[in-house]
């Protein structure tokens, strides 16, 4: 095998993380080499925030054709083109594929497709090259992970669904996390019977559960069928498609069926413990601080470590680490907190978050202040839809800081970025009632409410 000339830094994962170290280093003048077996973009643009989007976008228009009615237009019945709409997902994606090789490239980064392995602390093996370095970073991500049930791979996973065919008229989904129901409202929304079933007693599990159980009644008002304390045994093979065997409940048959069961770090053939860097008791690589794993020279960021499994927290930790080893041209370096992370579940209607759960802040403060609104928005009043809007604020009751931000509403994801800075900055529920609304919108509730109550539930307004 033939030797490679030192890097100063080899990137072992090309997706939104891996990319984002490798240019910036480069640009600081570090020589660097990424290696990525698939596709550049990871699972964002390939399997996961980009493509769920964009079908949760052809989704909604099913239902702003009836919205419409209501405002005057006529519509005919419209017809979903699935293999149209997956062509232009597939051309999209690969258009952003592009952007991120020509972002390399110019950045002066060497790509190389093929797969990558440690053989040790700063040797890793490429395709056929043995490749030295100064430096390692690994940002391999994490994969879906299939729960180990009798018939598993008769179902599909959240990186094969976007070209399931024929489109499935009966979906089944197991699992109510964030891409449960994400794909939920997206294919109840394209046309689909869907079923989802949860083990636990409430979806999303980690948002606070008055906003989940507000969530849970808006997707049965739209036809998602959902079956909590569901356990599936076993799946299996039919005339009429895929039974889905449940405990203690009749079995259901689906055209086709996805496991949204999590993810797991992607650590498989990696060379981890010849290199002697250490993994957790979920699979996660060990990372401190400043994103070192067990090992000095070897660095690890993104899905694959035991952090916020988000693609803006891998690109701010790629900054955060760029700026400490190949410094920084601001004042300071950058920093990863994980305290007021912001989170959006593209549903419908969307979720979005940011800051302490109810059940959170009152583990974590003596006494607190809760703000809750729940409405019909303003687009609505004339568009026949019974959707409603839910939107929470917890307060510090001796501080009077506002801990955590919580909205079922239209545009949630949006809304919700410019409350993420405002809990960055400690904002208090006194700045919140001086700050002028924008009106009309969804977005002025935040900074209208005033009745509260405690956190046991008893008004005190």
């Amino acid at each position: 095998m033939a030797q490679h000339p030192a890097h100063d830094l080899v990137v072992i994962g090309g997706g939104s993380g891996g990319v984002r170290a490798a240019r910036l280093a480069a640009q600081r003048g570090a020589r660097v080499l990424l290696a990525e077996a698939a596709h550049l973009g990871g699972t964002c643009v390939n399997a996961g925030c980009i493509p769920k989007k964009l079908y949760s976008h052809a989704a909604h228009y099913r239902h702003a054709f009836d919205e419409a009615r209501g405002y005057g237009w006529q519509v005919e019945p419209p017809v979903l083109d699935w293999p149209r709409l997956r062509r232009q997902r597939a051309a999209e994606i690969e258009r952003l594929r592009g952007v991120y090789a020509r972002l390399l490239q110019d950045a002066g980064v060497q790509v190389r497709q093929a797969r990558a392995r440690l053989l040790d602390a700063q040797t890793v093996q490429v395709g056929d090259e043995v490749v030295q370095a100064r430096r390692i970073l690994l940002a391999t991500g994490a994969a879906a992970r299939r729960p180990p049930v009798e018939g598993a791979g008769l179902a599909l996973t959240s990186e094969q669904i976007f070209d399931v065919d024929p489109f499935p008229r009966r979906l089944v989904i197991v699992g109510g996390g964030y891409i449960g129901c994400e794909f939920a409202s997206i294919f109840q929304g394209l046309g689909a019977q869907v079923t989802l079933l949860q083990r636990g007693a409430h979806l999303l599990p980690g948002f606070d559960e008055e906003l989940t159980a507000f969530l849970a009644g808006e997707l049965r008002k739209k036809g998602v069928v959902l079956r909590f304390d569901s356990h599936l045994q076993r799946l299996e093979r039919t005339r009429d498609g895929t039974a889905v065997h449940l405990e203690g409940d009749a079995p259901l048959v689906a055209d086709a069926v996805l496991l949204a069961t999590g993810r797991a770090p992607n650590t498989a053939g990696l060379g981890l413990e010849a290199a002697g860097v250490r993994v957790n008791d979920k699979g996660a690589v060990e990372v401190d601080g400043e994103f070192r794993t067990s090992v000095p020279s070897i660095h690890a960021i993104g899905d694959l470590v035991d952090h916020r499994a988000l693609t803006p927290v891998a690109l701010l930790q790629a900054g955060a680490l760029v700026d400490r080893l190949y410094g920084c041209e601001h004042e300071a370096p950058r920093e990863m907190r994980y305290e007021d992370v912001p989170s959006a579940v593209f549903c419908d209607p969307p979720v979005a978050a940011v800051g302490l759960t109810e059940a959170q802040g009152r583990e974590r403060h003596a006494t607190l202040r809760v703000y809750r609104s729940e409405f019909r928005p303003l687009r609505h009043t004339l568009s026949g839809s019974d959707e409603r809007a839910f939107m929470k604020l917890v307060v510090d009751d001796a501080s009077d800081r506002v801990l955590g931000v919580h909205i079922v509403a239209p545009e949630a994801g949006d809304i919700v970025q410019g409350f993420a800075v405002a809990l960055k900055a400690g904002a208090t529920k006194a700045l919140f009632d001086n700050t002028v609304a924008v009106h009309p919108s969804v977005a002025e509730e935040l900074v209208l409410m005033r009745e509260r109550r405690c956190a046991g539930g008893m008004s005190i307004a």
